[in-house]
């Protein structure tokens, strides 16, 4: 039996006659940016998030992009976020013309340190992104108390966990804007390219509304600079339809999770992911640990069963942020992590049978 490391097909033909007749509609009305479609998403995602303003944009990018836009964050500021995150949190900073300082991730949860950020604020600091990374929050109410005493933006790389919470309150809220992805592999995925922002700030919501579009307030109208980061109606009509099962997806998840915990445990030399007690993981991804990392992944690929790596190279190893002065060695923790993960299958369709092979795949490859 094959395992994939996920199956898009499958959710697809879970939704088929729901997610074409709403495709069908945008056709028929001809709405292919923006619109009532894409509204309807907006306001059922923020909903779902208990937050009252979402800006839909066209990708997760952008999303961060236009938090630190709106916040007039740029040339001369610096704004801290982890190294071992996927590129665009410190891309999205580079846009903006500020310099991003790196620091570690706790050991256990892969999330920002909050030890290290204090470390590395300096009067330059003028915010913090805590990556909610795998599908698992960061230590938020530590984050937002640091934050506060600091007077720093408190902004959330939410790309990897749609309806996560911390003790019941979703993610979104906490900081003073979240930006999520929608890309096709995400929890919550378009049929393509797809982002947005969470806010309780109605002026920043305005604002990032302007910036989206042109920096208009009405057609023609241009108040402030902006670029067209504009979600397609066609996403907006995927997203809606996907926003009623989200919550469905994310308890397949979490059992599948359950289910890994269970036939991994007692695997020497295997590390399973730690949730946060009281934290609503989501787990985008399902990542192990392993000094033998790349001989395990080969030992899965011979039979059958695909994994994944996120992310094998720390941010500040990376060769644009050589010009700030990272090299290998400055975070030792970090590349450490990154030299062992890896990601295992995880999908709401995947079943326990799968991932009993799989786990069991692991064990016999650690009994070699």
């Amino acid at each position: 039996m094959k395992v994939p490391f996920v199956d898009l097909k499958a959710q697809y033909s879970s939704i088929k006659t729901e997610i074409d007749s709403a495709i069908q509609a945008i056709l028929t009305n001809t709405e292919f940016v923006t619109g009532p479609t894409v509204a309807r998403f907006e306001e059922a995602f923020a909903k779902a998030h208990k937050v009252p303003h979402c800006v839909s944009c066209g990708n997760g990018t952008q999303a961060l992009h236009l938090i630190l836009w709106a916040l007039g964050i740029g040339r001369g500021d610096e704004v801290i976020l982890p190294s071992h995150t996927f590129f665009a949190t410190a891309e999205a900073v580079h846009l903006a013309g500020a310099t991003p300082v790196l620091v570690e991730v706790d050991e256990k949860t892969y999330t920002i340190d909050p030890a290290a950020v204090k470390a590395a604020i300096t009067p330059k600091t003028k915010a913090v992104m805590a990556v909610h990374l795998y599908g698992q929050p960061a230590d938020m109410p530590a984050l937002k108390a640091l934050c506060d005493a600091h007077g720093l933006q408190l902004v959330e790389d939410a790309a990897q966990a749609h309806t996560a919470a911390i003790e019941g309150t979703p993610i979104g809220g906490f900081g003073v804007a979240a930006g999520f992805s929608f890309y096709p592999g995400k929890n919550l995925g378009a049929y393509g390219e797809g982002g947005a922002v969470l806010t309780r700030d109605e002026d920043l919501a305005k604002t990032m509304r302007m910036i989206r579009d042109h920096g208009m307030a009405q057609k023609y109208h241009h108040q402030v600079w902006g670029h067209n980061y504009r979600m397609e109606g066609i996403q907006g009509a995927v997203l809606e339809v996907k926003m009623k099962h989200i919550d469905a997806w994310s308890d397949a998840r979490r059992r599948n999770a359950l289910y890994y915990d269970e036939y991994l445990r007692g695997i020497p030399g295997i590390q399973a992911p730690v949730a946060r007690e009281g934290y609503r993981h989501v787990y985008h991804l399902y990542i192990i640990r392993s000094e033998r990392r790349d001989e395990l992944m080969e030992f899965l690929k011979e039979r059958g069963i695909a994994s994944g790596l996120h992310y094998p190279i720390p941010v500040h190893m990376q060769a644009p942020l050589a010009e700030f002065g990272y090299k290998q060695g400055d975070m030792p923790l970090t590349e450490r992590i990154c030299d062992e993960i890896v990601s295992l299958p995880m999908y709401p369709e995947l079943t326990e049978e799968q991932i009993r092979l799989v786990c069991e795949t692991i064990r016999e490859f650690h009994a070699s």
